[in-house]
């Protein structure tokens, strides 16, 4: 169950399901791209390899984004597995969406890294089971460039349609069976990031 208790209610941690060699990411598609994927184990055409990829390792801000896989062109939510030495790679050579006067020494220094940088991060409220914002903020990866080329051919090791299973923790959640929801949600914990990534990233933990 995922859960923030006052100790890390106000931070920004990477939570995530996980093992010792894979993590699960999400991401929500139109049918065309899904079903693809699912079947190739990666994604090929009609995905489109030069446009920025985003990949969540919240499930409930997936929820959010894609309204319970209900959006136009978000239908379909895929829990992805990818390599966590990918993973780290795509965070050690990440630049923040926004300026940070603790990372960067001005404005110009953290646009020029932003230009650079094939991977942007960007951390925004984590999400109730009721899609509520809360204080603990969940992470968002953004792919381009040669980071999406090794996502593609090398990082992804499997891709799951899981949008029978989000609409039926969304049935739980309209009709009031909210510890039911909650019960069902991905196993997330805290992941470990390397001390230089940690700080790249301006995670807290």
């Amino acid at each position: 169950m995922l859960a923030h208790d006052k100790a890390t209610a106000r931070k920004c941690l990477v939570r995530a399901v996980y093992g010792d060699s894979a993590i699960t990411v999400y991401q929500a598609y139109p049918k065309a791209i899904a079903e693809r994927a699912v079947r190739a184990g990666t994604f090929v055409a009609p995905f489109k390899r030069e446009r920025m990829t985003w990949i969540k390792p919240s499930f409930l801000w997936m929820m959010y984004r894609s309204g319970w896989a209900s959006k136009p062109g978000q239908e379909r939510v895929l829990a992805i597995e990818i390599t966590r030495e990918g993973f780290e790679w795509a965070l050690g050579h990440a630049a923040l969406s926004h300026f940070d006067h603790t990372l960067h020494p001005n404005e110009r220094t953290w646009r020029s890294e932003l230009r650079e940088s094939p991977v942007r991060i960007q951390w925004d409220p984590e999400r109730s089971i009721t899609l509520e914002p809360l204080t603990a903020r969940a992470i968002q990866v953004g792919l381009s460039g040669e980071a999406v080329d090794r996502y593609v051919d090398d990082w992804v090791t499997g891709i799951t349609d899981i949008t029978d299973f989000v609409h039926e923790v969304h049935s739980d959640v309209t009709k009031g069976r909210t510890a039911e929801a909650v019960s069902k949600l991905p196993a997330e914990r805290y992941y470990p990031l390397p001390e230089e990534i940690r700080q790249r990233v301006r995670a807290d933990g």
